[in-house]
């Protein structure tokens, strides 16, 4: 898994042959077949996979990466289905405005609390932004690795927060506070310095230029850290069955964020097969 939309960007793909996409997918079954032959296999399968632990991945550029008629087009049955499924609700930032407004429209139609990952712009848009999705936000957040997206690079300028930096944005967000793109010693030493309420392990599914690695082995590699200096643990990149998310609460998460699995079922059958897609992950009947 992993290897399809190889060099699709603008699209579903991955950076360097989607090197960390692959990485991130094969990583799951690897890490719990190696939790088993240390004797977890049983405690691993029999942990319950609750409602508030999937989340749907914040998403934007529908047009450009997923083929929608109108950017749109996409965030109302996006999030309808998610919030019909009891997934998490989580909203992306992106360029012109109207991909973050859209999305904040669509939470608003639908009335659900919503997790709102801004990308780095500089701090008066990013103030800006806080301000447009303050009273709609269950919390707010920022994507950090987001200024290495390709994508993004001529289009908009974004850049490298400093921990003093993330510090003042949170306290003028008034919420809690979430870091998503956490895949190096160096992000890991930025949650000590901040002490964000979420920390997402994230290589923004292979998309971003980053370090070789998945974020199943990071996640196991630094949760103890992780714990130490942050409120909860969310991970992205590769999950793709019940197992997956399983493995990442028996690894130390509290939420699962999933994208492109979700975002085919809804290009393949509707609002319905992704409802099922969500259910399936969370490892019961799609008839529940």
């Amino acid at each position: 898994m992993g290897r399809g939309c190889v060099g699709q960007l603008p699209g579903m793909g991955g950076v360097d042959g989607n090197a960390n996409f692959i990485r991130n997918c094969a990583a799951w079954s690897r890490l719990y077949e190696e939790c088993a032959r240390a004797g977890h296999g049983a405690e691993i399968d029999a942990l319950h996979i609750s409602a508030e632990v999937v989340g749907i991945a914040p998403v934007t550029g529908a047009v450009q990466n997923i083929g929608c008629a109108t950017e749109r087009d996409f965030y109302l049955p996006y999030f309808s289905a998610a919030k019909n499924a009891g997934a998490a609700v989580c909203v992306g930032d992106g360029c012109p405005d109207e991909k973050l407004l859209f999305g904040l429209e669509a939470v608003r139609t639908l009335g659900v609390p919503a997790y709102f990952f801004l990308k780095p712009y500089p701090d008066e848009r990013l103030r800006e932004r806080l301000d447009w999705v303050r009273a709609d936000a269950a919390a707010v957040g920022m994507d950090i690795d987001a200024y290495n997206i390709a994508t993004m690079r001529e289009q908009v300028r974004l850049e490298r927060k400093s921990a003093a930096q993330i510090r003042e944005l949170r306290r003028y967000a008034g919420a809690p506070f979430m870091l998503k793109g956490i895949f190096t010693a160096e992000d890991v030493a930025l949650c000590r310095e901040v002490r964000p309420d979420v920390a997402v392990v994230s290589n923004h599914g292979g998309r971003v230029d980053a370090d070789a690695g998945s974020t199943a082995d990071f996640l196991a590699a630094n949760r103890d850290a992780l714990r130490d200096c942050c409120g909860e643990i969310w991970v992205d990149g590769g999950i793709r069955t019940a197992q997956d998310v399983r493995t990442a609460l028996f690894l130390g998460a509290q939420k699962a964020l999933v994208g492109r699995p979700f975002i085919s079922a809804l290009c393949r059958g509707g609002q319905p097969e992704m409802e099922r897609c969500v259910r399936d992950l969370r490892g019961i009947c799609p008839s529940v």
